[in-house]
């Protein structure tokens, strides 16, 4: 579930193994980049961390920023 914090949306996702993590991070790149709208975030073995913000608006949440977020909530259900 993202969280609103810090003037980001966040959420921490957890995959069975490094394969899984990767294929996932693949799958939002390419949302992000049809968007052009690219987000923060971190990958350790089977552990991806997101943090969105729009920072053309000065770095808050905008629906760009809520638009992805469902984008990358719909990638998992695939």
């Amino acid at each position: 579930m993202w969280q609103e914090t810090n003037q980001k949306l966040y959420q921490k996702f957890q995959f069975t193994n490094f394969s899984e993590a990767f294929a996932f991070m693949t799958r939002v790149a390419i949302e992000a980049e049809k968007m052009n709208h690219h987000p923060l975030w971190t990958n350790v073995y089977n552990t991806v961390e997101i943090w969105l913000s729009t920072h053309d608006a000065g770095d808050i949440v905008t629906e760009k920023d809520k638009l992805l977020s469902q984008k990358i909530d719909a990638l998992l259900t695939k």
